[in-house]
């Protein structure tokens, strides 16, 4: 009996031991039986403030399971239960607090419907119940956000994996990521162009006859795309002057301010809706404004101002005229404009303009890089208001038709986007 005594007692204090230097192992509870981390103080529409135990923290840094291990920090997962939901929020802020506390701003993700086992199933964003103060706050494991990023048979794409994991797929659904606006933001050096170019190339291989129009500040993408892509430059872009409305007319062309420049402006109204109209075939086109897109010669536009000039009894009012005169005259002079005020392009047509820019067909090159880096600075802005512009009167004019949806990306929007509302462009 002593010997079986002995025996047992030995195995015990055997069992005791980890094999990592004979400290008493701890037991890791399974993943849906974790333990609180905090809870919740104070809640937001868009977030909350929640008191999570350093300690606690502290305990999870070595988990096994990543996500689990990563609990608390900036930029990580937890989740509430609410009812028979799931809410995840995302760590924003940390502080610390008293008694080796520490205070979190997160904000809500979305919500998923909690099982009876604690999982996770069927993650939506946004939220539809809230927590209330003294609600317990919990880590979110590898399967949570499994539930949350896995994607199912809906049209996507794949561009990397889910941080912290190195199995979880990070996947963008195309559908509804391009029938609204989005933007890929982050600071400098953090990967913003390489992301878009991951983007573009993915959903390019998903629709290879889709239709990609990109305006690219510094001609860094033609790289990029040199299999998928077609530039156009300064040297090849060939955009047509006569495609501008009046208030890009009136970006490029007026030089003065207040009462002078809308004095100017009706000038320029004027004399431009009679260079419209002064061409062949006008039965064609019936009613023409001054914003309509119709061909129409540089030389007219300036024979008609200097016609006007001639009309007036006092040299004092010619002014006008005279700024508007010498400002086209600039223009059609400049070197650097002939991509876009070259006599030439009064013989182009917004058909064979739109085909080239929009690949219309693609020829398996869908994406259009449009490289306005050499474009000079004064009309940048709106170069690039033309051709937003005709993207979205493209899909104005053709609703009878077959769909052809047309992406927009702009790169450093910031730099071409006038910082003033009332500005034409």
């Amino acid at each position: 009996m002593d010997e079986q005594s002995n025996l047992q007692n030995f195995v015990n204090e055997i069992s005791s031991f980890s094999d990592d230097g004979g400290a008493p192992a701890k037991a890791q509870s399974p993943a849906g039986k974790l333990q609180p981390i905090g809870e919740v103080l104070e809640i937001a529409g868009s977030g909350s403030r929640i008191r999570m135990d350093g300690a606690v923290l502290a305990s999870l840094q070595n988990h096994s399971d990543p996500s689990v291990s990563m609990s608390g920090q900036v930029g990580s997962q937890v989740k509430m239960a609410v009812g028979g939901s799931w809410l995840i929020a995302n760590v924003r802020t940390m502080r610390s607090g008293d008694n080796g506390e520490i205070l979190a701003s997160i904000d809500f993700l979305g919500e998923g419907a909690r099982d009876s086992a604690g999982g996770m199933s069927n993650f939506r964003r946004g939220v539809t119940r809230y927590p209330i103060p003294g609600d317990r706050v919990m880590p979110v494991s590898t399967q949570d956000l499994r539930s949350v990023f896995a994607a199912d048979d809906s049209p996507h794409i794949e561009i990397g994996t889910v941080y912290p994991t190195d199995d979880i797929r990070g996947a963008l659904y195309v559908d509804p990521m391009l029938s609204k606006h989005f933007a890929v933001l982050g600071s400098t050096g953090t990967g913003k162009s390489t992301s878009v170019s991951l983007i573009l190339h993915r959903i390019s291989e998903l629709s290879p006859e889709g239709h990609i129009v990109m305006i690219d500040p510094h001609g860094e993408y033609s790289a990029a795309f040199k299999d998928c892509g077609e530039l156009f430059n300064v040297d090849n872009l060939q955009l047509p002057y006569w495609l501008m409305n009046f208030e890009e007319h009136c970006e490029v062309m007026l030089t003065t301010h207040g009462s002078e420049r809308q004095r100017d402006a009706d000038i320029l109204a004027k004399c431009l809706l009679a260079a419209r109209t002064k061409g062949k075939n006008m039965e064609q086109f019936g009613k023409v404004t001054v914003d309509s897109p119709i061909p129409y010669l540089l030389a007219d536009l300036n024979g008609i101002l200097v016609n006007e000039m001639g009309k007036l009894d006092r040299a004092g009012d010619t002014l006008p005229y005279q700024r508007l005169k010498t400002k086209l005259e600039e223009l059609r002079a400049d070197p650097r404009y002939t991509f876009m005020f070259s006599g030439m392009l009064v013989s182009d047509s917004m058909g064979s303009f739109l085909s080239k820019l929009f690949r219309l067909p693609s020829h398996g090159r869908p994406i259009s890089i449009v490289d306005v880096s050499g474009v000079p600075s004064e009309i940048t802005s709106v170069v690039v208001s033309v051709l937003a512009r005709m993207v979205f009167d493209y899909a104005i004019w053709s609703r009878t038709e077959p769909q052809r949806p047309i992406l927009l990306v702009c790169e450093e929007a910031h730099r071409y986007v006038p910082k003033d509302e009332n500005s034409g462009a």
